[in-house]
């Protein structure tokens, strides 16, 4: 099985290097006045980065503001729930 994967992940690898080594041309990306001139493949590689990042911080603040928004109000979110004891025969 590992096998299979190293095989998977060495094709995945080829495949960004082929890719990166056909988009060797110069583009221009203009924003607000700013202007940055780069190899195509690094533009597309650092988009993607970028919107990794902001794409799991936007989730992970959207996840705890729900949770802090339907929490109950003074009860710990850490605090283990009472214990219910029922003498009932």
């Amino acid at each position: 099985m590992r096998a299979l994967f190293l095989i998977i992940i060495v094709l995945f690898l080829a495949t960004i290097a082929v890719f990166a080594f056909q988009n060797l041309y110069s583009v221009t990306v203009a924003f607000f006045g700013l202007q940055l001139t780069a190899p195509l493949a690094f533009l597309i590689a650092l988009i993607y980065l970028l919107g990794m990042a902001t794409g799991g911080s936007l989730i992970s603040f959207l996840r705890y503001s729900i949770h802090k928004a339907t929490a109950k109000p003074g009860v710990r979110a850490s605090a283990p729930p009472p214990k219910v004891i029922d003498h009932a025969p």
